[in-house]
């Protein structure tokens, strides 16, 4: 799912996963995934196949990602296959991690978007609010604590 996040461009030439997963950006996320505090949640067909995953880990000053806030804000990934795209799976997995990391007692989660990626708009549906902007990507922060569904 990490290669759906970094690769979401409809169009655009994408590399084969394998490759596409060994861009240092992108190995420095999966490495020691499942250390304490990386918490992930998948959505899956009826089938049984993948959909879409969301995802948090915490990072350090001298060792983050993209949407790095503090030591004590994890920040989230998140994709949704392309083909699944549109049909609310994307806000249920973002939900759901919001909920897990209230339930674990993370008071917020971060993420980092490009302005043109349509996910932003989702993102400021469920609560993210921008922060600031880094390397042409918005920085956006949300509290974890339930908020009251819009009508």
């Amino acid at each position: 799912m990490l290669y759906e996040a970094a690769f979401w461009r409809p169009g655009s030439e994408r590399p084969p996963v394998e490759e596409g997963l060994l861009r240092p950006d992108l190995a420095g996320l999966l490495s020691g995934w499942g250390r304490p505090g990386d918490v992930g949640v998948v959505a899956e067909s009826a089938e049984g196949s993948p959909l879409g995953a969301a995802w948090y880990r915490f990072w350090s000053e001298d060792d983050h990602s993209y949407g790095y806030v503090s030591p004590r804000i994890p920040e989230l990934g998140i994709a949704v296959r392309a083909e699944a795209r549109g049909g609310g799976i994307g806000a249920r997995l973002l939900r759901a991690l919001l909920a897990e990391g209230h339930r674990r007692g993370v008071a917020e989660l971060s993420l980092s978007v490009e302005p043109d990626n349509p996910a932003a708009r989702l993102y400021e549906r469920v609560g993210f609010r921008p922060l600031g902007a880094v390397d042409g990507a918005v920085t956006m922060l949300a509290p974890t604590a339930p908020t009251e569904e819009p009508a």
